[in-house]
This record gives structure tokens, sequence and C-alpha cells, in this order.
């Protein structure tokens, strides 16, 4: 039994060494035949050159007047409350409601019969109290010449005071007249201003009196003040800038409510001297003709603010800008070899369709304004002519250039 057990043990391991050395001579031989075996040349793949047809445009030194607005509000240079400074009943009135009246009209008038007679009899006042100081007057000048030994110091002193009280009656009589004939002038009730005139609220017959109220008011409206706020960082860069002299000439025009523009050009007239507390803004004022009453007081317009002289820029069409993922802005440029190369740039916002480059971008140079969609750095581009109203139409096709 020990014979057979150790006979079959041995053919086992018999077994697993001609397995073995079996593999390793497979394993040897695939390594020879690889290398005696001819080898194939590598495959080289080549992609096809692609090409997409594009519009360009010459960047483009542009006048840049983008107008910076502002909501404004309409006010009137002054306003008056017409105020009766005397009481009495209207007997007549000189206007219509909505008139434009000048300085110095007769607007209304009042009864002054009472005060023509206070007037009247101030005057007899005065005539009176004249009469007695030149009596007054003789018999001091009689005084003073006569005989000191026929009159006595006390009669010589009595005969001056009633001068000088005779002269004092004159002076309080010439006043009393002043007033009288004061208060007869203001039974005519004259416009202070010129403007327009609104509403009255008092008609012929009524008594009137200065505590009652005012009678209609009059509004300056040619020419209108317009106030608009400004921020107080932007009002220290302006005022800055005055004072250096060097602050831009700036154009200053309005839209009106309905969106029109209005035909007048403003000046400006001052700011305020107080800065708002809870806005951190300061009025600022100016003055627009307005001989055809377009711009009515307390109304709101927009104010829109550009230069004289505007600046240039570099500018491109809008649609060449690309948005890039990092919130900055691109164009993609051909250059000479008809590849196309994106490129980042700075810009100031757009207007009338172009949008001003401030770096990145020189004149002359062309940018891809359609089939941007397309590109990639480094692509061949054909050229297409540009229209106007090619992102608009999906159907459109650009003609190829010969």
């Amino acid at each position: 039994m020990n014979y057979i057990e150790d006979k079959e043990k041995k053919n086992t391991v018999g077994s697993i060494i001609g397995v073995a050395v079996l593999v390793i001579a497979s394993v040897a031989g695939g390594w020879i035949a690889c290398d005696l075996w001819p080898k194939a040349a590598p495959v080289k793949i080549v992609m096809p050159q692609m090409t997409t047809t594009v519009a360009v445009r010459p960047v483009e030194e542009r006048v840049y007047n983008l107008p910076e607005k502002f909501v404004a509000h309409a006010e009137p240079v002054q306003e008056v409350d017409l105020l009766p400074q005397v009481d009495g009943y209207i007997k007549e009135i000189r206007f219509k409601e909505g008139d434009i009246v000048k300085a110095g009209d007769i607007l209304y008038v009042l009864d002054g019969e009472r005060y023509q007679a206070i007037v009247n009899q101030r005057k007899a006042d005065l005539e009176a109290a004249e009469a007695e100081q030149r009596r007054a007057e003789r018999y001091y000048q009689r005084m003073k010449n006569a005989d000191s030994r026929g009159i006595t110091q006390l009669e010589r002193d009595n005969a001056e005071a009633s001068a000088d009280s005779a002269k004092a009656a004159v002076m309080q009589a010439k006043a009393d007249l002043v007033v009288s004939q004061y208060d007869l002038n203001k039974t005519f009730i004259v416009a202070p201003i010129s403007g327009q005139i609104g509403k009255t609220s008092a008609h012929v017959g009524d008594y009137v009196s200065p505590s009652k109220g005012f009678l209609a008011r009059i509004v300056q409206i040619d020419p209108i003040r317009v106030s608009f706020p400004l921020t107080d960082r932007a009002y220290v860069s302006w005022r800055a800038a005055r004072l250096k002299g060097v602050a831009p000439d700036y154009r200053l025009r309005l839209l009106l409510p309905d969106g029109s523009e209005y035909s007048g050009l403003g000046q400006w007239a001052f700011d305020d001297n107080t800065m708002s507390k809870e806005t951190a803004t300061i009025i600022m004022r100016l003055v627009f003709p307005n001989p055809d009453r377009m711009l009515i007081p307390n109304s709101y317009v927009t104010l829109l603010v550009d230069h004289k002289n505007p600046p240039t820029f570099p500018c491109v069409p809008q649609q060449a800008l690309v948005d890039l993922s990092t919130g900055s802005r691109a164009v993609w440029v051909l250059k000479e070899d008809m590849t196309v190369e994106q490129r980042a740039v700075k810009t100031r916002e757009t207007s009338e369709g172009w949008t001003p480059i401030v770096e990145g971008l020189e004149n002359g140079e062309k940018v891809v304004i359609s089939g941007i969609a397309k590109l990639a750095p480094g692509m061949k581009v054909a050229l297409a002519e540009a229209t106007g109203n090619e992102d608009l139409d999906p159907n459109f096709k650009p003609r190829i250039k010969e």
C-alpha cells in the first residue's frame, strides 16, 4: 500500500511540473514570435480642416454720446398767491381764469369810495397843519426879533415850542396821508410777477379781506425750472471737476411724459445747499425755456444728460460681442491667415447698436458679426457680406465672395 501511494504522489507532482513547463514555453514562444514577426506601420488619422462662413466688420472710431437718464421734476421759478391787503367788496375782475398776465396788470378792483374819503380827509388835515405851522413860525419870528426888554424869555420859549409842535403836526399829517393813499392804491390788486393765473376764489360782489385767504395764484411758466437728485458721489466728482476746470460741457435735454423729446435745451441754474440725509442726494436745478407751455409745473419728465462735444471710441456692432462664463466679454477677431481668435475686451454700455471698446481692440481690426456660434479658435473661415437683418432672419444665407 505504501508503494502504491508513493507512486501516485510522484505521478501528480510530475503532471504539475509538466503543465508549468508548457505554460512557460508558450509565453516564451509568444515573446520570440513578437520579436520575429514584421511590425506594421502606425496609422495616422488626419482630421479634415473645418471651414465656416462668417460676416465681419472692421472696428470703427465712432462718436459715443450715450445720455445718462434722471427722473426730473418741473417746478415754477416763482409762484405767488394774491392776497388782498385791504378789505372791501370786489367791484371788478379784469382777467379770465387761465390767462397769461404780466407784472403790473390790474387784476381785481375793490370798492374804494371809503378809502378815497379817508384820503380827502387826510389832505384836509395836512392843509390845516401846514397853515398852523406857518402861523406859529411867523409868531416865533416876531418874538425873536422883538426887543428883549419888551418880552420875557418864557414868552420867547413858548413861541419856539409852538413852532416846533406845528412842524411835527405837519409831519404827522403827511404820514397819515401816505397811509391813506396806500390803502386806496391797494384797492387795485395787481400782478406782482408775470405768469399764468389760475382759478379765482372770489367774484364780483364778494367781500374780501387779508384774513380770508388768497384770491388766485400766479405761476411763472417761462422760463421754468427742472430739478433732479444727484448722488453724493456723483456730486463730489462733478464739483471737483468744476473746481479744476475740466468738467465736461453737458447737453441738457428732456423727454416729455408721452416719450417725445422736448425742443428746448436747459442751462444749469444752481445746486442746493444741503444733502438729503435719507437718500444721500442733492437737488440740482436747471432752467428751460417754456414759451409753448409744454412743461407743466409739478409734472415729471426724464432728463437726458450727454456731452455737447462727445468723445470717440473704437466701436464694434453689438452682435459681435460674446458673453463669457466668467462674466467678461469677448469678440472673434479675423486674422490675416483667414483664421479666427477669441479675444477678451473691456467695453462701455452699448449705444444705438454700437459698443465702445475701452481695451482689447484697435481701429481697423476685423471682428466677426455673424456665424459666431460655429466658431472655434484657429478655425478657417470664408467671408460673406454682412446685412442689417442677418441676425433676425433665420432663413438668411450669406453670399460667398468670389
